[in-house]
This record gives C-alpha cells, structure tokens and sequence, in this order.
C-alpha cells in the first residue's frame, strides 16, 4: 500500500502520520500539487491518500479525482476539529482520526457534486443575496421542499443511501430533513456557501446530486 499525507494550511501533524511521506500545501489544494502526488500513489494497486485538513480541502481533493477519474484512490480524512464533515463521516478528529486514515478499511460512500462540478462532503447554506431571506422553490426527488420565501436552505451529504438531504433552518422545532438522490433549487437569485466557500455572484439554480461512482473513505 502505497499512503501519503496531504497537508493543509500548516494543520497540527498527529503522531499517527509523523512517520509519513507528507506534502504540504495551502488550505484549498491546487489541482497541480494534488496531481504531482498522483504519480506516486498510481505506482501501488491500493493507494491512499490522507487529506490532513479542513472539508474545504477534501472537497478540494474529491472534486478533482471526481473530475480526472481517479476516484479509486483511498481517501484518509482528518480534520483537525470537529466540522461538518466529520460529523457526516463520523471520522473523529486529531490522532484518533489518524490512526482511522492509516489502519482503517475503506468503504464506498456516495459521491456529492453539485451542477457546476464541485464535490460536498460538508454542508452548503444557500441564502438570498447579501444574506437576505431565499425566494424560489426547492424540491429533493419528487418531494417539495418549500415555496415562496424561507430564511435558508441548507444541504448535507448522508453516508448512507439515497446520499443526499436538505432542511429549511427554523428558529423554534426541530428541523425536517428531506432525503434524496438529489435536492434542486429555482429562484431569482440565490448565493451558495459551499463548505465554507461562497459563490461570487447570486445564482438562479442550485443543484446537489448524487454523482455516478461513489467514494473510498478510510475509517
């Protein structure tokens, strides 16, 4: 088994990696940083790479295996607190999520990608412009999830099968989460925070689906 650490944002290195061959890279990882490691893990029949890093990078990761087809290569996650993330996958964090990148088995997860091509692993809110209220229509599957005007909508992959949901945020009660193969949004105008990342400009669709080939996480 051939397994490298990817490094972001100068994270605290658990003792279960320092041993390693480690890269080091920014926060979100250049898609050329990501492809001179593809080389080396390509040499072995079981390559594993472990994201050490926030869901930002490891949807940084995914989204560009997803794109080059490499979605056969073994994905160690571990963050270095809890994030969105985490809780999903249900990796741990710090060493304890090290040792799970380094001793684990992997196992196929669905693989969410979104209508301009970027994977989620985390959570993405989607708000009216400037953080005003949402106006539109949303729908998971067949099943309407509102419309006219809510305060957000937010959506999560599921590590389990259909692999996608979405919710309406409310101030009181407990949220309904709607799950589906895929959660769509029309609307005049809505912007995207997608695991931390916000888009530039408001946008009149959002799409979150299940992508046809799953993801190996190691836990």
């Amino acid at each position: 088994m051939s397994t490298h650490v990817l490094r972001c944002d100068g994270a605290p290195v658990p003792l279960a990696l320092a041993a390693l061959p480690m890269s080091h890279t920014e926060m979100i990882p250049d898609t050329d940083e990501i492809d001179e490691l593809l080389p080396v893990l390509a040499a072995d029949s079981l390559p594993r790479l472990i994201v050490l890093g926030e869901d930002t990078a490891l949807a940084a990761v995914l989204t560009h295996l997803m794109r080059t087809e490499r979605l056969h290569v073994e994905i160690g996650y571990v963050p270095t607190e809890k994030t969105y993330g985490s809780r999903v996958y249900q990796t741990g964090t710090g060493n304890a999520a090290a040792k799970r990148a380094v001793e684990g088995t992997p196992t196929e997860l669905p693989l969410i990608r979104d209508d301009t091509g970027k994977v989620l692993v985390g959570r993405a809110m989607i708000t009216g412009p400037e953080a005003s209220k949402l106006e539109g229509e949303a729908y998971v599957d067949e099943t309407k999830l509102f419309s006219g005007t809510v305060t957000a909508m937010q959506i999560s992959p599921t590590a389990h099968l259909p692999g996608v949901r979405a919710t309406i945020p409310r101030r009181i009660g407990k949220r309904r989460w709607v799950e589906g193969r895929a959660a769509q949004l029309g609307t005049p105008g809505a912007v995207v925070t997608r695991d931390g990342i916000t888009t530039e400009r408001p946008v009149p669709r959002a799409s979150f689906y299940r992508h046809n080939e799953s993801w190996l996480l190691v836990r």
